[in-house]
This record gives C-alpha cells, sequence and structure tokens, in this order.
C-alpha cells in the first residue's frame, strides 16, 4: 500500500475553505438589505437546484472524493454527467448553493462571503487543473470544451 504525502498548498487550500465556510454560517449582519420578495424564493430555488447537481457530482465520484485538489491516486477523468456541464461541479454547487441561501436570507455578509469562496474556488481549481493535466493527458482537451464553473 502506498501513502501519498499531501502537499502543504493542498492543507492550506482546505483550511481557508473550512473556515470561509464557518464564517458563511455564523450570525452576523454587516448591512441590513431588502430583497423583493420574488428574489429571495429565486435564491432558495438556486439553492435546491445547485444542492441536486452537487449531489449528482458527488455520486459520480463516489468513492473517489477527496477534500484536497491533488487528484487521489486510484482516480480517473470524469467528464460525463455533472462533469459534462463543469469541471468542477461541487464548487459550482457549493458557490450557487451559498448564493442562494444568501439571496433568500437578504444576507449582505453570506453574499460577501460567497463571493471570497468563489475567489478560493478560482484559484484552488487552477491549482487542481495543473495536477490534473500532469495525471491525465486528456485534460486538457476537456478543459477546452467544458467550463470551469457553470
Amino acid at each position: 500500500m502506498v501513502i501519498k504525502r499531501v502537499p502543504f498548498k493542498d492543507y492550506l487550500f482546505v483550511t481557508v475553505h473550512v473556515l470561509l465556510f464557518i464564517a458563511y454560517f455564523l450570525p452576523l449582519c454587516l448591512l441590513n438589505i431588502q430583497l423583493p420578495e420574488w428574489l429571495c424564493y429565486s435564491g432558495l430555488v438556486l439553492m435546491v437546484l445547485s444542492i441536486s447537481f452537487g449531489i449528482i457530482a458527488l455520486l459520480q465520484l463516489n468513492t473517489k472524493l477527496s477534500p484536497f485538489p491533488s487528484p487521489v491516486t486510484s482516480g480517473t477523468l470524469i467528464t460525463k454527467g455533472a462533469y459534462r456541464i463543469s469541471r468542477h461541479p461541487i464548487y459550482t454547487a457549493l458557490i450557487f448553493s451559498g448564493l442562494g441561501y444568501a439571496l433568500y436570507q437578504s444576507s449582505f455578509y453570506k453574499i460577501l462571503i460567497t463571493f471570497f469562496i468563489l475567489i478560493l474556488f478560482y484559484f484552488k481549481s487552477i491549482y487542481e487543473e495543473k495536477l490534473l493535466a500532469k495525471k491525465f493527458p486528456e485534460y486538457r482537451d476537456y478543459k477546452r470544451i467544458t467550463r470551469r464553473f457553470m
């Protein structure tokens, strides 16, 4: 059995990820905003659709799921299902479900944290894609025809 050493950069991305998620769920209010009722309920619909999309992606990964951006040793490149729509469907689901819930709650604070999560996932996905391209030569073609998020 070969145990793969996880790079420091992987731990850094996961730590920032966890801290942002903790911050998202803190009951803070920076600014009171009043959004139209239709927009709040649209946020709820966006959240439900995003969670469904994320569940599909999780099921596709099955046992190959890892919190770290480095590909798992026994992983294969998935380009079907949710991965046909987005190269990073789980990140996409987390971003849009976070935005949807923030809209539903009319929370400027949660919208702001979701923006920081988007930035984190952007840079995390760049790092992850470099590693995926090294492991899977066909990743470059996949990257050309599939969007990063959605």
